[in-house]
Parts: structure tokens; sequence; C-alpha cells
């Protein structure tokens, strides 16, 4: 841990300058902490430094250092506990005389370049590359260090024989995120003094071939290597680990090392923490040397293909264990010969979770009584809640009971229980009424999720009470009645509330009034009725507003312009009218990233349609997900042009309406769409040719419009598109349809010949025709104008017939110009 002092750091300062530059610093002679990390300080600082006598702290990290240093220019620096040089480029350390570094203690040479070699030998077999390192070689020097931190480094192969040196002293080493082999695994067994021991997410390089002469057939070599690292067997590589009698915290998590548990781990009595989590060990755990090491306090060994039993027999000598933890992929299972044993331990923390084959709760947590953390999720245990559980343990702040056959009555503890901050009892078969006085009993949860179960009756106000609650999951039930106006009534934390799929009626217009925080709404799948309030435009950082499937109505509040935070807009399958808001936003929301200390570890997913399908996006993916569903009302009027500039939406429905006009052609600025729907309605003209350069659209359907001319060009990602795309506007033609062009049918061409026929046949004095025509068309007037003059009725007739002709006219042009204008064939 680094002292708060930070002196001159991150400010790019560069070089160093003589007579100008650190050296200054020697009048300094109390000086105990320096950091200048995160500046661009090449070698030459170091001899800067050499005056500092009282200096016990030293952070260069991430400077330009690199090469060979000599470190015995820090020889004057007596007092020196604690150097950083991570995050530069050092490969080794030189001196020719004994360092002056008596009193060092901590070292962290994280993210370096360890791979200079120690002579000039490269072996390369297959891509494969053997170096030694010179800064393995020159640790020695370090004789009284203590602490050694080598993260993120590349001890690639390093010459047989080689390993970290003998370092009598070092109590404490850490290799995450490194390259090793096994020379350097089997020589930390002579570091007697080791205390703790790192070695998460390393990748194991093997070299032991090199001895083992397997370098006359290449062949053999390469597929003994693949099989060596497919496997990455504990009991060999790790036989110097088994050494270290002092040994107490031990982490070898996340390298996918298969096998048993060798049985030398017994030898380990002083260890006090271990993680074998995320690799592949096997094995049930009674059988197993972790029974033998009753000091441990901390066990981790999640993810793993162990099986352990549920009641935790093996580990009932383990009187010191607080911390055990289980999820993922091991096997928990219910011993047949369940003894009514106490075990000695009194756990803090339990995690137990997994797959299992169902039982009850295991009879030692009636025994427990300081439990702070349980989880008992996936086990498919069946009884009842557990409020004995609560009233044993005041302390108790987290229970998790998801996925599992419980069922009756949601019984809370006698007395309230004031430290209880979350509680996951979802996916059970509780059912009955939630207790009235629940917020009263639980006041101080903060993430309540009594989700998909069979609750029924009204929603408690007691919610209110919990003034701490940040998120309320009730969805997937079966609870009626109206929103209480109190449920949020001091919550001015709330955050998320998931009401959805249940049978909830009456008005928004006073829920969640109080809730300025709200960043999560779903009230999908209900029975809501009414007008969505203009007060949600206070909700300034709601972000997921679902409302779809309800009886929803009125037009789309002015107010949700306000709401720039919105990311998921979901109001289908709702009686809304009047037209769509031109203001109305999504946009790709960052809440989940930036607020990771709110988001708890509950996994409630909301749904939202896109590309024809019902997705389920839980808070890992809601980040970036964005969208926009109105299907499925009332709306009318055009689409919006400014509808086109929402650049970061992936799904736009606005289907089933009775929307008219031209697709806009900003819809080709929707450049992250992979799902655009504006089926059933009454659009009309041609589909702009730019949507073509929507390069990520996955599904799109403008079907039963109307729709004309042709379909936009096979390019793309509209080469996919097939004629469930378009159909139902008669009107578009061109590929993938039915019809390449549409055929307009004109007047049969006539010979000269035959007119000049026709004209003997028929001959007519035209002079006759046109007097005849006119006294007809002048008695015709006379004789309508008289009958409207006598006849008012007649005359009131007539004139509304006129005005009904003459606007019929009208629109008849307008809708059939193009056709009336072009009397030939209309083809490709």
């Amino acid at each position: 841990m680094q002292p708060a002092t930070p002196f001159p750091q991150g400010n790019n300062i560069a070089g160093c300058i003589k007579n100008e530059g650190f050296e200054r610093l020697s009048v300094l002679d109390n000086l105990e902490l320096l950091d200048l990390s995160l500046n661009n300080f090449n070698n030459n600082i170091l001899s800067s430094l050499s005056g500092l006598s009282s200096l016990k702290f030293l952070y260069l990290y991430e400077n330009i250092l690199k090469g060979i240093i000599n470190i015995e220019e820090l020889n004057y620096l007596t007092s020196l506990k604690e150097l950083d040089l991570s995050y530069n480029a050092i490969e080794g350390f030189k001196s020719s005389h004994n360092l002056g570094l008596s009193q060092l203690e901590e070292l962290d040479l994280s993210q370096n370049n360890i791979t200079k070699f120690v002579d000039s030998r490269v072996l390369y077999l297959y891509g494969i590359t053997i170096k030694g390192s010179i800064l393995l070689e020159s640790l020695r020097l370090l004789t009284h260090l203590k602490s050694l931190y080598l993260w993120e480094s590349n001890f690639e192969g390093t010459i047989p024989g080689q390993g970290l040196p003998h370092l009598k002293d070092l109590e404490y080493l850490e290799l995450d995120d490194s390259i090793i082999n096994n020379n350097i695994l089997q020589s930390i067994g002579v570091m007697s003094s080791l205390k703790k021991l790192s070695l998460r997410y390393c990748e194991l390089n093997d070299t032991t071939f090199l001895n083992q002469g397997k370098l006359d057939n290449p062949y053999t070599f390469e597929i003994s290597f693949v099989l060596k690292i497919l496997t990455k067997t504990f009991t060999n590589e790790f036989s110097g680990v088994c050494k270290l009698k002092q040994l107490q915290e031990l982490d070898i998590s996340h390298n996918e090392i298969s096998g048993s548990l060798p049985s030398c781990l017994a030898n380990l009595t002083s260890l006090q923490f271990l993680s074998l989590s995320s690799n592949n060990f096997i094995g049930n755990i009674s059988l197993s040397p972790l029974r033998d090491l009753t000091n441990l306090e901390d066990l981790e060994l999640s993810d793993n293909l162990f099986q352990i039993p549920i009641s935790l027999s093996p580990f009932f000598n383990h009187s010191k264990l607080k911390f055990f933890e289980n999820v993922g992929t091991n096997k928990i299972y219910v011993e047949t010969n369940d003894q009514n044993l106490t075990p000695k331990f009194q756990l803090d923390h339990l995690s137990l979770s997994g797959y299992a084959c169902g039982g009850v709760f295991p009879k030692f947590l009636y025994h427990q009584h300081n439990l702070q953390y349980v989880d008992l999720s996936s086990l498919k245990m069946g009884g009842g809640f557990p409020y004995w559980l609560l009233e044993n343990n005041t302390k108790l702040e987290s229970l998790f009971l998801k996925n599992n056959s419980l069922s009756g009555l949601l019984q809370l503890p006698h007395h309230s229980h004031m430290n209880l901050s979350e509680l996951d009892i979802s996916d059970n078969f509780f059912h009955g009424n939630i207790p009235l006085q629940i917020g009263t009993y639980l006041p101080r949860l903060r993430h309540m999720d009594l989700s998909s179960n069979g609750f029924n009756g009204s929603i408690p106000s007691s919610f209110g009470n919990m003034s701490l609650l940040r998120s309320l999951y009730l969805s997937n039930n079966r609870l009626s009645g109206t929103i209480p106006k109190h449920l949020t009534m001091d919550c001015v934390s709330l955050r998320e509330v998931y009401l959805s799929k249940n049978q909830l009626q009456g008005s928004l217009k006073h829920a969640f009034c109080d809730c300025p925080e709200l960043v999560v709404l779903d009230l999908s799948h209900n029975n809501m009725t009414g007008s969505i309030p203009s007060g949600i435009g206070r909700f300034s950082q709601l972000s997921y507003m679902i409302l779809g499937h309800n009886n929803i109505e009125g037009e789309i509040p002015i107010q949700l312009c306000n709401l720039t935070q919105l990311s998921l807009i979901d109001l289908s399958h709702n009686n809304l009218s009047g037209h769509i808001l031109p203001c109305l936003g999504s946009t790709s929301n960052s809440y989940m990233q930036a607020n990771n200390k709110d988001i708890h570890p509950m996994d409630e997913a909301l749904e939202f349609t896109t590309k024809s399908r019902s997705y389920s996006y839980k808070k890992g993916m809601l980040s970036y997900m964005s969208g926009i569903d109105l299907s499925c009302n009332n709306l009318t009027g055009q689409i919006p042009i400014q509808i086109g500039n929402l650049n970061e939406i992936h799904a736009l429905n606005l289907s089933h309406n009775n929307l008219i006009g031209r697709i806009p052609a900003s819809f080709s600025n929707l450049s992250q769409v992979e799902s655009l729907d504006l089926s059933y309605n009454n659009l009309q003209g041609h589909i702009p040719s730019q949507l073509t350069e929507l390069n990520f659209l996955e599904v799109f359907n403008v079907s039963y419009n109307n729709l004309s001319g042709r379909t936009p060009e096979r390019v793309a990602q509209f080469a996919t598109f097939d004629e469930s795309s378009y159909r139902g506007n008669p009107l578009l033609y061109g590929w993938p349809m039915q019809k390449d062009c549409i055929v307009m049918v004109s007047p049969p061409s006539t010979s000269r010949s035959s007119i000049d026929d026709e004209k003997n046949i028929f001959f007519m004095d035209m002079g006759v025709f046109y007097v005849s025509f006119g006294v007809a068309y002048i008695m015709v007037l006379l004789a309508i104008a008289t009958v409207l003059f006598i006849n008012p009725y007649w005359r009131q007739v007539w004139f509304y017939f006129i005005q009904i002709s003459i606007d019929n006219c009208y629109y008849f042009i307008v809708d059939n110009f193009a056709f009336l204008s072009k009397l030939k064939l209309f083809c490709r």
C-alpha cells in the first residue's frame, strides 16, 4: 500500500538536467517519500537522488527507465524500504560492489521487459523461444528483500537449472498475469520464509522437455508440449509450493489447472487463505487434503469440477474458518448419512450456490450466529422461508436464495432486522400476500427481489418505510390492485423498479412522484390505464422506460423530451394517439458502467423486442443497447425527420400504427441501427435509396404500406432481405418482389389506312354536329337552372354534389398524376 503523499507525480517531466534538476532535493535531509511516477524520467534520475539518505519510499512507476540498471546509484539511499519500478522497460540490475540497499523490503517490478538473455543462446522450436533472464539472476543482490511484485512479467523458458533466486527473507511474492515455467515454480520451495504466494491468471510455459531429451523427435516434442499445456497437471509443476511450511496465503486461481489436488498440500499447515477458483480441479472434497488444513480462515473453490457435500462436513474441525466461497460449476450433493454434528466454525461469509439435487437447508446453518453474507442459490432446496436464519444472525446483511424450490408464505422474523440490506428469493414457489408490514420488519433493505414467484394481492404500502431502497423487483407474480401512493414516499434513493408481468391496474398519475433518481421503470404486461403523466419529465436520470402491453392512452407527453438519458423506450401495445414527438431521443447509456458501485448482484433482466423477437437484456448488456418501440398503437401523422438523427439507436419499431407520408431520407443517419420496422402503416412514396448505407441492419420491414417504386439496390445488408420485408405494397417492384416492373396499359396503335377507312364509313358533317351539340348543351343548362331556381332542396343537393366532385377529382389527380402522365410500358 503506497503512502498518500505524492510528489511530483503525473506531470510528464522528462530527463534530468544537471545542476537544475532533482539533485537540488539533496537539501531535504528529512524527506521520506518521493513519488516521481507517471513522468518521462530516464535512467539518469537515479544518480540525482543520491543525497536523500532519509528516503524510505521511492515511486518511479510508468517512466522510461530501461535496459540494465546500475543499482549502485541507489547505494546512498540506506533508509529505503519500498521501491516501485513497475511499468518501465527494465531488463536487469548490475553492481560491481555490495549493495547499500540493506533496508529495502519491498520491490515492485511489475510489467517490465523480463526477457534479457544470460548469453546469446536462443533456441527456436516451432515458434517457441527459450530465454534466460538477467533480472532473475540480479535479484540475488537484494538479499534482505521481503516483498517482490512481478505482475505481468514474461519469464519465457528460462535456462534449465535457473529459477527464482534464494531470497531467504522474502515473505510476499506476487507473479499474477505472468508467463512462468516449471523451473520457477519448483525453485519457490527454497524460499523458506515465504508467507504469501499469488499466481493468479498465469500461463504455464513448460520446458522440462529440454532435460528429458525429447529434442531427437520434434514431432514427439510438439505433441507432448501441446498436451502438457492443455492439461496443466498440478502435481509436478507445484511440487515446490508444498515445501513452504510457513506459507499463509496461496492464490492459484484462474489458471485452468487440471487434475486432483496433490496430497502434499496437507503439508501447508500454516495456510490461512487458499483460492483454487476458476480451474479444472476434480475430486470429492471429502477425500481431499483440504481436510487437514485446519488453520484455514478463507477458502475459495468456485468454478471447478469438485464434488462438495452441502453439509460442509469435511470442514467441521476447521475452527478458524470464516469465509467459504463456492459458486459456478462445482456439484453440491446431499449426503445420505447426514449426522447431527455441530461444526467448530462460525462463518461470516457463506457462498454455496451451484448445481445440486435438492434436499433441505443444511443442519449446520442452525448453529451459525455470525453470518453476514449467505448465498444458497440454485440448490433446488425445498421447505419454507428460513426466517430463523435472520433471527439467529442479527448481523446478516445479504441473503440470496434464488432459484430453489422454496414454497409457502413469506414469513418474517418476529422482530425487525436492522442490518439486512439485500434479499433475493426470486425463482421459487412462494405464494400468498406479501406481508403488509414487510417495510417495518426489514427497514434497511437496499435491494429486494421477490420476482418469479406466485405472490398475489396488492403491493404493501409499507415499502415506503424502506428509506434506503434502491431496487425493487416484483415482476412475474400475480399482484393486482393499484400502485400505492406511498410506495416511494420516503425512497428518494430508489433507482430501479421492476413490476412487469403482473395484474396491476390504475393510473400512473401519482406513482413514483418522489423518485427523482429513478433509472429503470418496468411496468410492462399489466393492465395500467390512463395517460403517461406529464410529471415523468422530472425523472432526469430515467434511462429505461418499459411500459409496453398495457392500456395506456392519450398522447405521448412532450415532457419526455427532457429525459436526455433515455436509452430504451417501450410504449408498444397500448392505445396511444397523436403524433410522434420530433424531440424523442434514445442514446447508448453508460449508467450501468459508470455506477458499478450502485449495481447489486441480482441479475433481473429487461425484455425488449428487436429483430422481430423478444430478448432479455441483463445489466451487462444494457449499456450497449438502445431502442424505441412505439408499435401497436394509434399514432398518426408523419414520421419526424428528426428521428433520423438518433445515430446511436439499435432498434426502431413504429409498426402497426396509422402513420402517413414518406420514409424520411434522414434514416440513413441511423448508423448503428440493427432492426428497423415500419410495417402496417399508410406510408407512401419511394423507399430512400440511402438506406443501403446502414451496414448493421439485420431486420428491415416496410410491409403492408402504400409504398411505390423500385426496391432498394441489392447491396450490403439489403442483399439479405427477402420478399417478406416488402409484401403488401402493390406498387413496389424489383428484387425480391415477384414482379420486376409495373405495366401501364396504353391505347392500341392504329395504322393510317385504317383511319382513312373509318372516316369514309362514318362520315359526319362536323359543322352540323357542333351546332346541334351547342343547342343541346344550352337547353340542358337552362333546364337545370330552372329546376334549381324553383326547388331550394335540389339546389342545395346540387351544390353539395359539385363540391364533392371537385374534391374527388383533385385527390384523384394528385394520387395518380404519375400514372396519367405515362401511357406507355414502364419497365426496368
